[in-house]
């Protein structure tokens, strides 16, 4: 499967987080927001014109600032 930044995944689209490019502290606030790496999400919204990217961890959505979300590492789930 073809490994691609959160940014580059469009709304309403299924993904898993293999991976976060960051250190120790970003992964902890992720976790705590309940993005995990094994988790599938779903995008929900995603202006490529900036501002964050929105996705549902569950029953959970949560709002991701644009910079971090360029190193959050998903696949598309079919």
């Amino acid at each position: 499967m073809t490994k691609l930044k959160l940014t580059e995944i469009g709304a309403d689209k299924k993904c898993k987080v293999v991976a976060f490019n960051g250190g120790p502290n970003m992964k902890t606030k992720l976790e705590n927001l309940g993005v995990r790496i094994g988790n599938e999400i779903t995008v929900n919204n995603n202006s490529f014109m900036g501002g964050p990217i929105t996705v549902m961890s569950g029953s959970t959505k949560v709002a991701i600032g644009r910079k971090m979300a360029e190193r959050i590492i998903v696949e598309v789930v079919k």
